[in-house]
């Protein structure tokens, strides 16, 4: 009998090791938190809403057509309205389709110098019209000289008889500054070039 042996098979291969962390970043070293999950923000919870109000924003916060305030931002207007704290014109009482009324009331406390509020009264309507209960003080808003009210988004009404408050968009805002000229470390070698650059060009029409 003749035994017939197989030639030798060759072994597959082993697939490439990857190098450890620590061959890639020589100089990290291995710290004990590393491994550990991040920990997640709490879901935000008000009673007397009875849910989650705000839940986890830091995705959308990364995100890039996002501002990296979004969520500070509303965080920060939450805690407001949860303590009634509301921008200009939020203490109005007498709205319509928009618009609010200003008046002024004078107290007459004081005969040689009376005081004198901003109050909100119904449309159409004046001081002498209005009971005390009609008319509520308005915050942010003063009277300048004898008769005119200064304050945001306050227009004056004809014949001088008081102010109207028309609600705008992004009135509650926190708008961002910009910069002018470069701002203020930048701005007095901005307009030195500024003003190198309009000088050649009015050299080349040959003003000068």
């Amino acid at each position: 009998m003749v035994r017939i042996k197989r030639p030798p098979q060759p072994r597959p291969a082993a697939p490439p090791k990857s190098p450890p962390p620590d061959a890639l970043h020589p100089g990290r070293r291995d710290l004990p938190h590393r491994h550990r999950p991040r920990p997640q923000p709490a879901r935000l919870q008000v009673p007397h809403l009875g849910g989650p109000l705000l839940p986890n924003l830091r995705p959308a916060a990364r995100a890039r057509h996002r501002a990296p305030r979004t969520r500070r931002y509303l965080l920060q207007w939450r805690q407001r309205f949860l303590k009634g704290q509301y921008g200009i014109g939020g203490d109005l009482q007498h709205v319509e389709d928009g618009k609010a009324d200003l008046k002024i009331l004078e107290s007459d406390a004081d005969p040689v110098r009376p005081r004198k509020y901003v109050v909100n009264v119904p449309a159409g309507r004046t001081v002498k019209e209005c009971g005390l209960d009609d008319m509520s003080r308005v915050r942010g808003y003063k009277v300048d000289g004898a008769k005119t009210i200064v304050g945001p988004y306050a227009l004056p009404l004809k014949g001088g008889e008081g102010a109207r408050v028309t609600i705008t968009e992004g009135m509650w805002e926190d708008r961002r500054g910009h910069k002018v000229d470069g701002g203020e470390r930048r701005r007095t070698e901005i307009r030195y070039k500024k003003r190198i650059a309009e000088r050649r060009e009015m050299r080349e029409r040959g003003e000068l």
